[in-house]
């Protein structure tokens, strides 16, 4: 007769070898029930099929029969027994979990929302992120001109370094809101695979100055000293003169714009720095290196570009030189919102109520954009004026825009539905 030891070394070899049959049906059998019908399966049925499954595979049936009990390898027989219940019952609760843990509906969308792999993470200042390097060649996009290959070897090279924990598909909506803002691009599509690695497709530009103009406005160029560091989106003063002539009791008025682009004179700078037009800079000699993305002036004389009511332009175009001063537009507290809702999956959009829309006529409240459409309206544009934080008393009229937040999905729906 082996030594106990030994018959328990060869009771946990048999139990396992004889109760994995039985812990895989285990846990089919929890997960199965429990995601389709929600009810847990009792354990003692579990133990008993298990112990069932397992006679059949290994002879083990037999194991309360008096004759096998006092045999002389009954310790092995117990030991391996006890094995087979363990893991029959192990399987099933995790059977039974998985099942309560499980989607019920499985979307693209939840495949898409996978995360990067962690050899790309890297820590950086105590945050964790990656870096998204384009893979190969960047595409061109189908409708639209090819990209010129200085732009096209430009983002190629590039590199962008994002949170690590975000999920794929917001990835590639960050880097595509990115590059459509860092090159100006007219369109573009992003792909990133679990390495960190990014296929492009981009569309040029198709045009310069005139896209960055807002809608009601106009673009005025005008001579001016310009200081150090503006750049495109400040907002400045011009000072001038009601009788450029420079006549006795002149009196100076102030005009308000939106920097569009900003040069120094030929002498100090040579071209813009960004792709189909943005801010000019100092671009030193032919062979210098290229300028930093978002450029600023390195301050001098030059030609400022602003975007101004059609009033302040006629008014701009009768004179050759203006004073600049910089406004302030203090600290933008919105972005941090804007930042926090875009983690939790929330988008903004401006959206159109059409003349035959269903919405027309209705008030916001009767229109329930919440419960239909999972979105809020922030602002009504009605007649050229913004209602911030609309009630749900606000009636929308063909015509109307609305500005409102939710997941992309209800969006979609919304815009369709109103349009």
């Amino acid at each position: 007769m082996a030594s106990l030891p030994v018959q328990v070394l060869f009771g946990i070899y048999l139990g396992v070898l004889t109760g994995i049959i039985p812990a895989v049906v285990a846990w089919v059998l929890g997960f199965t029930f429990k995601y389709i019908t929600g009810v847990t399966i009792p354990g003692f049925g579990v133990v008993v099929l298990g112990v069932a499954l397992a006679g059949v595979n290994g002879g083990l049936l037999a194991l309360t029969d008096p004759t096998i009990t006092d045999a002389p390898n009954s310790v092995a027989l117990t030991v391996a027994v006890l094995v087979v219940l363990m893991l029959t019952l192990y399987a099933h609760a995790k059977g039974d979990q998985m099942g309560a843990t499980f989607p019920r509906r499985l979307s693209i969308r939840d495949l898409r929302d996978r995360t990067l792999s962690r050899d790309v993470v890297e820590l950086v200042g105590g945050r964790r992120q990656v870096r998204i390097t384009v893979a190969g060649e960047v595409g061109d996009v189908e409708g639209y001109p090819p990209l010129p290959p200085d732009l096209r070897a430009e983002i190629g090279s590039g590199e962008w370094a994002f949170p690590s924990d975000l999920p794929i598909a917001e990835l590639e909506t960050r880097l595509a809101d990115t590059l459509r803002t860092e090159f100006d691009l007219a369109a573009v599509s992003v792909r990133i695979d679990e390495r960190g690695h990014a296929s492009v497709d981009a569309a040029a530009p198709e045009s310069g100055v005139s896209k960055r103009v807002p809608s009601g406005k106009r673009a005025v160029s005008v001579g001016a000293l310009l200081p150090t560091g503006l750049a495109r989106g400040d907002v400045v003063a011009l000072a001038l003169m009601d009788d450029p002539g420079g006549n006795a009791g002149a009196r100076e008025t102030w005009i308000e714009g939106t920097v569009v682009s900003a040069g120094s004179a030929p002498a100090r700078a040579k071209s813009d720095a960004a792709p189909g037009g943005g801010t000019a800079t100092d671009g030193g000699e032919p062979d210098s290196p290229p300028q930093p993305r978002a450029p600023t002036t390195d301050g001098g004389e030059g030609r400022l570009t602003v975007a101004v009511d059609r009033d302040d332009a006629r008014r701009l175009l009768r004179t050759d030189r203006a004073r600049v001063l910089v406004r302030s537009r203090g600290t933008r507290h919105e972005f941090e919102l804007i930042a926090l809702l875009r983690r939790a999956g929330k988008r903004f959009r401006r959206v159109h109520v059409g003349e035959s829309s269903p919405l027309a006529g209705s008030t916001l409240g009767d229109a329930g954009l919440r419960e239909a459409y999972g979105v809020v309206a922030l602002a009504v544009r009605s007649d050229g004026t913004w209602t911030i934080a609309p009630r749900g008393t606000t009636r929308l009229a063909g015509g109307d825009d609305l500005i409102v937040v939710g997941a992309r999905d209800g969006l979609d729906r919304l815009a369709g539905a109103i349009g």
